[in-house]
């Protein structure tokens, strides 16, 4: 009995590394506090967010996607407007090298996608179109007609 449980006991230590190295996802960043960032610190938490993502199981990343698109979701309307009112600005402040590697690097993420993935992220966005109000939804038709 005694060396069962010296023997689970070292088992454990010997597992305790691996489970240990896979950790949690990364906790989801305050979408208002996110948009209060300067450029370069917004990067640096992107790079952060990325290498963690990347070391998450795709039960994780499908976590933090979905507690993401809860946390905008619960926000208010002036709340959503605010924030791509900052978004918007920030977008203009680029230079045009940094909004092609950016379109670019969103491209490179949806064409490695797996054709479950895109219509997840399909569905995803129609359930999020589908909240906005209609103040919202007719702003956002004015601007893709311009375009």
């Amino acid at each position: 009995m005694k060396q069962a449980r010296l023997l689970i006991g070292y088992a454990a230590l010997w597992l305790l590394p691996l489970w240990s190295a896979h950790a949690a996802p990364p906790e989801v960043p305050d979408p208002v506090a996110w948009a209060a960032l300067n450029p370069q610190e917004q990067a640096t938490r992107r790079a952060e967010l990325k290498q963690r993502l990347r070391e998450a199981t795709p039960q994780e990343r499908a976590a933090f996607r979905s507690r993401l698109r809860e946390r905008l979701e619960g926000m208010t309307p002036e709340q959503r407007q605010a924030l791509v009112g900052r978004t918007r600005e920030r977008w203009q402040q680029l230079t045009p090298e940094e909004k092609q590697r950016l379109m670019h690097e969103r491209r490179e993420r949806v064409n490695a996608m797996t054709p479950e993935e895109r219509k997840h992220l399909i569905e995803q966005r129609r359930s999020i179109l589908g909240k906005l109000s209609p103040e919202e939804r007719a702003a956002l038709r004015e601007k893709l007609s311009a375009r």
